[in-house]
């Protein structure tokens, strides 16, 4: 046990596909356990060391498909089998939040947690620590449930946003409500408000407070789970999951609980925040050259070429005259030369590969 607060604990969400980043990211190697950023750690290893600055490491918990379990031991090796809590299927998020705060409060009452993607870049861990702690010390005594909002640098359509209370001039403000996806005059419009934060998916709140808000918002799940307490933690955890999850409705945290809540509050954060959902995404957050050639992995003799993102493994050789803006990915046997501004149609593409090729491409 290490000095930081044995109450805290992080639930770590690590089972998604992540197929806009196909080539790289597939169904049985998706990109959160991919260096996706070329720093020599995969997005999964730099989300637990940035939450372990805070909370002890045996109380982190991956969450994530029983199919990625062997990829979870083989990259955080220091886990144990307790920490990892497998989904025998695709629920969307809050069955398995509800699961796992199940679970974390049958061993520790007075647990704070937060839900933090596995696959989010953030450049200022120290902040997100600081910003944590604050939203942690608010959650033990007061019956919240809260989030971490970002500063919106541009009308983006591809997040959802938080909308909070105009009037409040704490830290912590109250959320009006959660806005949709919307679209580019809606953004200039949520913007110019200047009081909507863009919707980052990470949570925090006590085990109790997020309990109490299943009971009361989705009895079904919330009955359906708790039915399983006595076994939680125990030897006969796995088979009443095995036998149970898939009874669950498919449905997310956000709309399950935060849309339906009256006891929701943001922090809009300080650090700098990237979802890397898309390889435009990524391309952002990478070093450039002078033509904003943006270059992982590759050795490369470029020609008239400006605004490309290209990855390929280490030290492959590859030249490119003639491109403008795109996206150039090279993963055994697939090679992906795609548009950037059609970067949201590769999950198309993928589709059509499947189809036309077999599943084992995707």
């Amino acid at each position: 046990m290490d000095s930081k607060n044995s109450n805290y604990y992080a639930i770590l969400m690590a089972g998604g596909v992540g197929s806009r980043f196909w080539p790289v990211s597939t169904q049985d190697f998706p990109k959160q356990f991919h260096d996706m950023l070329g720093t020599g750690d995969t997005l999964i290893q730099k989300t637990f060391n940035r939450l372990a600055q805070l909370i002890p490491e045996e109380n982190i918990f991956i969450l994530t498909n029983e199919r990625y379990n062997d990829l979870v031991f083989e990259q955080l090796p220091n886990v144990t089998k307790r920490q990892v809590v497998l989904e025998p299927a695709m629920r969307n998020t809050a069955p398995c939040i509800l699961y796992a705060a199940l679970k974390i409060q049958k061993e520790n009452e007075d647990a704070v947690m937060i839900v933090a993607p596995s696959d989010h870049w953030i450049e200022d861990e120290e902040a997100f620590s600081n910003n944590v702690k604050t939203a942690f010390e608010y959650c033990q005594s007061n019956d919240a449930l809260m989030t971490l909002g970002i500063t919106p640098t541009f009308p983006n359509t591809g997040y959802g946003y938080i909308e909070y209370d105009k009037s409040a001039t704490t830290e912590i403000k109250q959320v009006s409500q959660f806005r949709e996806k919307p679209d580019y005059e809606t953004a200039k419009s949520f913007i110019d408000q200047g009081n909507f934060l863009w919707n980052a998916g990470i949570f925090m709140w006590s085990a109790k407070s997020v309990i109490s808000a299943f009971k009361n918002n989705q009895p079904k799940l919330y009955q359906l789970f708790e039915s399983g307490f006595s076994v939680y933690n125990t030897e006969f955890e796995d088979d009443f999951i095995r036998d149970n999850y898939e009874k669950a409705e498919n449905i997310s945290v956000d709309y399950a609980l935060m849309e339906k809540s009256d006891n929701v509050y943001v922090i809009p954060a300080t650090f700098d925040w990237n979802d890397l959902g898309t390889w435009g995404s990524l391309y952002d957050k990478l070093d450039k050259d002078d033509n904003a050639n943006a270059v992982v992995n590759a050795k490369t003799l470029l020609e008239d070429a400006h605004g490309n993102m290209i990855r390929s493994k280490a030290d492959k050789i590859i030249v490119v005259d003639g491109l403008k803006d795109y996206i150039i990915v090279d993963k055994d046997e697939v090679l992906l030369i795609f548009p950037k501004e059609k970067e949201q149609d590769i999950k198309k593409v993928l589709q059509n590969v499947k189809a036309n090729f077999g599943e084992e491409y995707g």
